[in-house]
């Protein structure tokens, strides 16, 4: 999937980051999101890899990536998978890559760790894209009974543990088909050799505990680091596009570009006639926006 791209490890503190990078120009940092790995990226990877260094790693936890065993005694916030470690993860890795300066593209919980990266370190970033979400604090604060059914996944992965440890585990064949049947409106355009890929993370505890962890700072830590953010009138400094997917919010849904722009100073947006995996699902139409973008 990713011809001429290298592989590396870096130990950054107690994660231990996989990644592949490649291509030529600026670089550009690639995040993906739940339930997926960095492999999320092959579609569009080919194309922006012809005018920008590509990053793709696994956030800690997912993946090939590790970072410290979930333990709720030692660790009773969460704080090891808050959003605010792993956009420092980002930053470590990308300077030890030599990039002191990237714009950043994330998908899902990518881009949860990429606006925070964004908020914590601002002269990092040289533009951000958001690509299917909104901010974890407004997600919950719009966290209805129609929103709780139709993202049950956010306050079942939150339960204290090994709840959805033990329910995921006994069966995570099923549980993840079930995740692309409700997110992608063309299930049939993801590479069956990446779904392999991401199927294969969820056969293994570790990491079905750690995104579960992922969740748990999204219920508390990173919901009240938003919070923070927006009371202090702390906002994104570069330039935001939000990609989003029209089959994935519905028919009805407002555009996520009115929330972000609470968010950030200077916000575009581009929406896709697809589901939740904007950039399997129409990988040519997410590529030229990005490709504009980020350009």
């Amino acid at each position: 999937m990713f011809d001429g791209f290298r592989e590396g490890t870096a130990r950054l503190g107690e994660a231990e980051v996989y990644y592949r990078t490649g291509g030529s120009g600026p670089p550009l940092l690639l995040l993906h999101g739940y339930p997926q790995t960095h492999h999320a990226w092959h579609k569009v990877a080919p194309a922006l890899a012809k005018r920008f260094t590509l990053v793709l790693p696994d956030l800690r936890g997912y993946g090939r990536s590790r970072g410290p065993a979930p333990d709720e005694a030692r660790d009773p916030d969460h704080l090891a998978y808050s959003k605010r470690v792993m956009a420092a993860d980002m930053v470590v890795l990308m300077e030890g890559l030599g990039h002191k300066r990237f714009a950043l593209a994330g998908h899902d919980r990518g881009g949860r760790v990429g606006y925070r990266l964004c908020l914590d370190h601002p002269e990092r970033v040289t533009k951000f894209a958001a690509l299917d979400i909104i901010p974890t604090l407004e997600n919950w604060e719009r966290m209805n009974a129609d929103n709780a059914i139709a993202t049950y996944h956010w306050p079942f992965l939150a339960v204290p543990a090994p709840v959805p440890e033990r329910l995921i585990g006994s069966d995570p064949d099923f549980y993840f088909s079930h995740l692309l049947e409700r997110w992608a409106v063309y299930r049939d355009r993801l590479d069956p050799a990446a779904v392999r890929e991401y199927l294969r993370q969820f056969h293994d505890p570790y990491v079905i505990a750690a995104t579960c962890e992922d969740y748990r700072a999204g219920a508390g830590i990173d919901r009240r680091q938003d919070a923070e953010d927006r009371a202090a009138g702390r906002k994104i400094a570069c330039p935001v596009l939000v990609l989003w997917a029209r089959g994935y919010l519905g028919p009805k849904a407002s555009s996520p570009a009115d929330i972000w722009r609470g968010w950030a100073n200077e916000v575009s947006e581009v929406a896709l006639d697809c589901g939740h995996f904007v950039v399997e699902e129409e990988p040519e139409q997410a590529a030229s926006a990005l490709l504009d973008f980020f350009s």
